[in-house]
């Protein structure tokens, strides 16, 4: 038995009348008498009681209208939750997002996308920057928050949000607790740092300023993980750059300003431009509003706004 036949029996004993039914349905009455037949046929018993002026329900249509109606409820939850998994304006948004995003501008971001986008189902995939550029490229995401600089050739972008770094040191560093840090005070220091693979052109840039700054560090070590990082730096392993932390440190550690802000952030949410809908527009609005609860400051970008 095939759904649509059930849907035209539906339709059929709630109007009991073909012609109201068939234009519910927008098909020609001939035809939808013969589904019928065929649904009759099929099932080896009469549906209708069919008069010259009225059409009535049997007791077997009347069972079977029992049993159909939940069917096609059925049907129209699951065809809902496909459509809802579609990539699009209403279905999934696959969204990237930097690993160390502070968790202000992951609340800030979730909150505003289920205020604004409450139909809109947001999968978020924990990325580095190169490795969502790539997905980006590929079909894989549909939006991604990256650092800069990054090639982002052939990508749309949203507000550049900006923030100043500062330096991680162990408490009993001497540079600890004395206000801003000049980088080539830490000249000769081993450093913490992000592998060069996640964003390989923000990794040059940061180099490149420590050494123009009168830093070159005695040695450098890689970590990805925040919770390795704190603790590389609170062994004595090495000094990390970072955003000022929000909430308070584990203790053993000390953040510092460094003098003229030559280190920051640029982050801003990039995405195809074939991926012209709303949910992308509100992805926008709900990353900004995140990082500038992080304690970014957003600048606006010459770009064009999806829509």
């Amino acid at each position: 038995m095939e759904l649509r036949h059930l849907r035209y029996f539906t339709v059929l004993a709630e109007e009991l009348h073909f012609g109201r039914a068939a234009a519910r349905l927008h098909m020609a009455q001939p035809p939808l008498s013969q589904r019928i037949r065929d649904l009759e046929r099929e099932l080896g018993v009469r549906l209708f009681d069919r008069g010259r002026n009225q059409v009535r329900l049997t007791e077997a249509g009347a069972l079977l209208l029992e049993h159909a109606r939940p069917v096609l409820e059925s049907t129209e939850s699951a065809l809902e939750a496909m459509r809802r998994i579609r990539p699009g304006e209403s279905g999934i948004l696959r969204a990237g997002i930097p690993p160390d995003t502070m968790p202000a501008t992951l609340r800030t971001l979730v909150a505003e996308l289920a205020r604004n986008a409450p139909d809109v189902l947001v999968d978020l995939h924990e990325l580095t920057t190169d490795e969502q550029l790539r997905a980006l490229r590929e079909g894989d995401l549909d939006v991604g928050v990256v650092r800069h600089p990054s090639d982002t050739t052939g990508l749309e972008s949203g507000p550049v949000a900006h923030r100043a770094l500062g330096v991680l040191l162990p408490a009993e560093h001497p540079l600890a607790g004395g206000g801003p840090v000049r980088l080539r005070d830490l000249n000769g220091m081993p450093l913490v740092v992000f592998p060069r693979a996640m964003a390989p052109m923000l990794y040059d840039q940061v180099m490149s300023a420590c050494s123009s700054e009168g830093f070159r560090p005695g040695a450098i070590r890689h970590a990805r993980n925040p919770l390795f990082v704190n603790g590389l730096v609170m062994a004595g392993r090495g000094v990390h750059f970072n955003e000022r932390p929000l909430g308070g440190l584990p203790e053993g550690l000390v953040w510092s300003p460094l003098e003229g802000n030559p280190l920051a952030w640029r982050t801003s949410v990039v995405w195809p431009p074939r991926r012209r809908h709303a949910s992308v527009a509100v992805f926008v609005d709900a990353a900004t509003a995140g990082l500038e609860a992080a304690g970014h400051v957003v600048r606006p970008h010459p770009g064009p706004r999806p829509g």
